[in-house]
C-alpha cells in the first residue's frame, strides 16, 4: 500500500512550475498540490470530465488522456479521471492516483519535456464550471471535535456536558447525499416542526435558527469487501482526499426532533462541498502527532496503531467567513468569523474508516465522511455559530453595522481552508460557499 505520510521530491519546496501563476507566493494551487476537481467550462454545452488545478489553470485529464502522453499506471489513472466523475479514479486506489499526481508533477515542472502537450489541455479555472468530484453514494457525518461536542453539550447538559461514551467511540449517523452540492450552492430556508419556548406543542415553519457548521470532507477511495473491516494499518490506503464541507444545520428542528433517533429534517435539506479534493499525497508535509488531552483515555486497539500516534493528525487551517446581503451590496469583503485547525480533532480519520468498517460495513468509491464541526479551545476558534453566540444569547456583530446570532436570509458563509508549514509549500483547499435563499411559502402545508 502507498504511504501518504511519506515525502518525496512532489514535495519539494524548491520546485517550481512552467505555469508561472503556481509559482506566487499566495497561490493556493502550486505544483506541490495538485488537487482533483470535476468541470467544463462555463456556459457551454461540454461533457463535465475530471480536472487538476495547477496555479490558475485547470488540466483537462480528458484531452489529456486523448493525447497518450503517459503510460502505464499514470495513463490508467488519466483515462479514470477523465470520465463525468472521479469514482473509477478513487476506486483504482493510491498506486494509481500517486501515480498520476507523481507524472503531472513531472509534466508540470520547469524545463519539462511535456510542457507543449500539458499546455494545450489547460483551461483557465475562471472560465471553469464545477460539478460534484464524484457520485456520492453514502454519506456519514462524524462529530470528532470534542471542544465542539463540549461547548454543544454545555448549553443542554451544564452538569454534564459531554456524554461518557464521546471519549470511546467515534460518534457519527447517516445523512442524506441527495442534497449535497457543490460550492456556490443556493438553497430555501428550512421549514419543519418547531416547540417555541414555553409552548405545550409543536408549529410548523422556517427555521429560525439556522447556522453553518465548519467541517472538512473525506473521500473514499478504494472500497472493502462486505464483513471485511479495514484495519487501522490500512485505513489511510482507502482514503483518495480531503475537501471543505458545510453541513448546514437547523438548531430549533433539530432540538425538537433529536430524541431518540438523532438528526433528520435538521441536516437534510443542504450539504455544500468545496470542488477540489486534495489528496492525502499532498498533505503529507503537513502531518503532526496524534495528541489526546491530558487524562483521556487510550483508543480501544482497534483504533489504535503507532503510525496514528505519530502522524496521524493533519494540521489544515480553516477559516468561516459571512457576507450579508447588505455587505454584497455595499461591495463590502466577507467578515471572518473564526479560525480553527483540523489538528484539534479528538479523532483521526483512519480512526473514522477503521471505525466505520468494524462491524463488515463495505465503503465504496465515492461515498463521503464528514468530520463533523471543527472548533478550537478557544472561543475564536468555534466552528458554528451556535457556540459564536452561545446558543443565540451573544449577538456577532459583522459588517459595518450589522449582527448575527443565527442565519438571515441572503447571508453567503464561506469556508476556506490550507496548509502551512516551515519547509514546505503552502497549499490551498480552494472554497465552500453557499447562500441562503428565504423559505418557501408552503401556505396551508404549515397548519397545526
Amino acid at each position: 500500500m502507498t504511504n501518504p505520510t511519506l515525502l518525496d521530491e512532489t514535495h519539494d519546496p524548491r520546485a517550481r512550475s512552467w505555469v508561472e501563476s503556481a509559482n506566487q507566493l499566495d497561490c493556493e494551487f502550486p505544483i506541490q498540490n495538485l488537487p482533483f476537481a470535476v468541470f467544463r467550462r462555463g456556459d457551454s454545452a461540454e461533457e463535465f470530465r475530471g480536472g487538476v488545478a495547477i496555479g490558475d489553470q485547470i488540466i483537462d485529464l480528458a484531452a489529456l488522456a486523448k493525447m497518450g502522453a503517459f503510460q502505464s499506471q499514470a495513463a490508467q489513472g488519466i483515462r479514470a479521471g477523465g470520465l463525468s466523475s472521479l469514482n473509477s479514479l478513487m476506486h483504482l486506489g493510491p498506486r494509481v492516483s500517486s501515480a498520476v499526481r507523481r507524472a503531472l508533477f513531472e509534466g508540470l515542472l520547469e524545463g519539462s519535456s511535456q510542457q507543449a502537450a500539458l499546455r494545450s489541455c489547460l483551461v483557465a479555472q475562471s472560465d471553469a464550471q464545477y460539478s460534484l468530484p464524484a457520485q456520492i453514494g453514502d454519506y456519514t457525518d462524524f462529530y470528532t471535535s470534542i471542544h465542539h461536542a463540549t461547548a454543544v453539550g454545555r448549553m443542554m447538559r451544564p452538569d454534564n456536558p459531554l456524554l461518557p461514551n464521546y471519549q470511546w467511540i467515534p460518534i457519527g449517523y447517516h445523512g442524506r447525499s441527495s442534497s449535497i452540492e457543490v460550492s456556490g450552492q443556493t438553497f430555501h430556508r428550512p421549514q419543519g416542526q418547531r416547540l417555541p419556548p414555553g409552548a405545550a406543542q409543536p408549529d410548523v415553519g422556517p427555521s429560525k435558527r439556522l447556522d453553518y457548521e465548519l467541517e472538512l470532507g473525506v473521500f473514499i477511495g478504494g472500497g472493502n469487501s462486505r464483513g471485511t473491516p479495514i484495519p487501522m494499518a490500512d485505513a489511510e490506503a482507502h482514503i483518495f482526499g480531503m475537501c471543505l464541507l458545510n453541513d448546514w444545520s437547523a438548531r430549533d428542528l433539530q432540538a425538537w426532533e433529536y430524541q431518540p433517533l438523532g438528526p433528520f429534517l435538521a441536516k437534510n435539506f443542504a450539504t455544500t462541498i468545496s470542488p477540489w479534493i486534495v489528496t492525502l499525497q499532498a498533505l503529507a508535509p503537513f502531518r503532526v502527532p496524534y495528541v489526546r488531552p491530558e487524562g483521556a483515555a487510550a483508543p480501544l486497539p482497534y483504533l489504535n496503531s503507532s503510525s496514528n500516534r505519530d502522524a496521524g493528525a493533519i494540521d489544515i487551517r480553516l477559516d468561516a467567513l459571512i457576507q450579508s446581503a447588505a455587505m454584497r451590496a455595499r461591495h463590502e469583503p466577507p467578515h471572518r468569523l473564526s479560525s480553527t485547525t483540523f489538528r484539534h480533532a479528538y479523532w483521526t480519520i483512519a480512526q473514522l474508516v477503521a471505525h466505520h468498517t468494524i462491524n463488515g460495513c463495505d465503503l465504496r468509491a465515492g461515498d463521503l465522511l464528514g468530520t463533523g464541526t471543527q472548533s478550537g479551545p478557544t472561543p475564536g476558534e468555534a466552528g458554528s455559530l451556535l457556540e459564536l453566540s452561545v446558543g443565540g444569547s451573544q449577538p456577532i456583530q459583522i459588517g459595518r453595522d450589522e449582527y448575527r446570532t443565527f442565519l438571515e436570509d441572503g447571508d453567503t458563509v464561506i469556508f476556506r481552508g490550507w496548509c502551512e508549514s516551515p519547509g514546505a509549500v503552502r497549499i490551498g483547499f480552494g472554497d465552500a460557499r453557499g447562500r441562503v435563499l428565504p423559505a418557501i411559502d408552503i401556505g396551508n402545508n404549515a397548519a397545526v
